[in-house]
C-alpha cells in the first residue's frame, strides 16, 4: 500500500515505510533514510580518498575500519544537512511540488523537534569523526561552515550545485587525512574532481524541479543552463574524468585503477546521452545511477591496491 505521507521521490517499499514504528517515520525521512542515494554520494569520496590513500602507501585495500566509520558518518551528516536544509527551506518546500509533503512544511514535525534531531545526528557524527587522528579531525571540522550556509545559496546564486559541490566531497580529504594524518596533491584534485562531478549529478536533479522553482524564485544551474544542459553535463564531467585520472596518477595508481575510471567515463556519458531535461523522472534515474557510477570507479581502484601485493 503507499505511503500518503511520502515524498515523491521516495523509494518506494522502503523499510522506512513498511516497519519503521508510525511515530519514527517522519523523523527518519527528514534524514532521508528513505531516500539512500545522498549518503552513497556523500560516501563516495570519502572511500575513493581512501582507497587511494591504499594505492599511495602499498597496501593492499582501504582501510576496513575508516570505511566503516565514513559509512557511518556518511548516513548520520547527510541526515543532520538535510534536516538543516529543511529547517531553512521549509517556506520554500511548502510551494514545492516534489518537496509539500516533507515532515516539515506538511506540519509532520515541529521546527524545534527538528533541531533537536538534527543535533543527535550531529553527536553521531562527532563521535565518528573522533576516531580518527587530530589532523583528520580538524579537517573534518573545515566543512561545517559550508555545510551551513548551502541551503541559502538558491537564493543568492545561480551556482548553489557549486556549494553542494564544496560541502558534498569534503570526504575527498577525509580519507587521506586519516591514512596519513596529512594532505598531498591527490586528493586536492581528487575534490576538484568530485566538485565537477557533483554539479552535473545535481544539476540533473534540479531539474525535476525547474518549473516550480521558477515561480518561487529559486535559483540553480538546471535553470542557468536550460536547454543547454547537455553539453554542460558533458563538460563538468568531462572535467571530472581528467581531474579524477590527475588523482590516481598522482597517487601512483595504475592500470586497474585508470581501467575503472574509464568504464565510470562511460557510465557518465551514458548519463549525458540518455538526460531529457523536461522529464522529471528520466532525471530522478540518472540521478540515482550516480550510485552505480562510485561503485564503478571504486571497484578499479580496489582492485589497483589488491594487485600491487602479488
Amino acid at each position: 500500500m503507499s505511503d500518503p505521507t511520502a515524498t515523491i521521490d521516495a523509494v518506494r517499499d522502503h523499510w522506512v515505510a513498511r516497519i519503521a514504528p508510525v511515530w519514527a517515520k517522519p523523523y527518519l525521512r527528514m534524514a532521508r533514510l528513505d531516500r539512500p542515494i545522498g549518503w552513497w554520494l556523500l560516501l563516495w569520496p570519502c572511500w575513493w580518498s581512501a582507497a587511494l590513500a591504499a594505492i599511495a602507501g602499498g597496501l593492499p585495500w582501504p582501510n576496513p575500519w575508516h570505511l566503516l566509520l565514513f559509512l557511518i558518518g556518511a548516513v548520520a551528516m547527510r541526515g543532520a544537512g538535510c534536516v538543516w536544509n529543511d529547517i531553512v527551506d521549509r517556506d520554500i518546500d511548502a510551494r514545492v511540488e516534489r518537496t509539500r509533503l516533507r515532515p516539515i512544511p506538511s506540519g509532520q514535525v515541529g521546527v524545534r523537534e527538528a533541531a533537536a534531531f538534527m543535533a543527535g545526528l550531529c553527536l553521531i557524527g562527532l563521535l565518528v569523526l573522533l576516531q580518527f587522528n587530530a589532523f583528520a579531525v580538524a579537517v573534518g571540522f573545515g566543512s561545517v561552515a559550508i555545510v551551513l550556509v548551502y541551503p541559502l545559496m538558491k537564493r543568492v546564486t545561480w551556482w548553489p550545485q557549486l556549494v553542494l559541490g564544496l560541502a558534498f566531497n569534503w570526504g575527498a580529504f577525509m580519507g587521506w587525512a586519516a591514512a596519513f594524518g596529512s594532505l598531498d596533491l591527490a586528493p586536492v584534485l581528487l575534490y576538484l574532481s568530485g566538485i565537477a562531478w557533483t554539479i552535473g549529478y545535481d544539476t540533473i536533479y534540479a531539474h525535476q524541479d525547474i518549473e516550480d522553482d521558477v515561480l518561487v524564485g529559486v535559483h540553480s544551474t538546471a535553470r542557468l543552463f536550460g536547454s543547454r544542459t547537455r553539453e554542460m553535463l558533458a563538460l563538468f564531467y568531462a572535467v571530472a574524468t581528467i581531474l579524477f585520472g590527475l588523482a590516481i596518477a598522482a597517487a601512483d595508481g595504475g592500470l586497474p585503477a585508470f581501467l575503472g575510471l574509464a568504464l565510470g567515463a562511460v557510465h557518465l556519458a551514458w548519463q549525458v546521452a540518455t538526460f531529457r531535461y523536461d522529464d522529471p523522472a528520466r532525471c530522478l534515474t540518472l540521478f540515482r545511477a550516480n550510485r552505480d557510477y562510485g561503485w564503478i570507479v571504486f571497484a578499479g581502484l580496489v582492485a589497483d591496491a589488491a594487485l600491487r601485493v602479488f
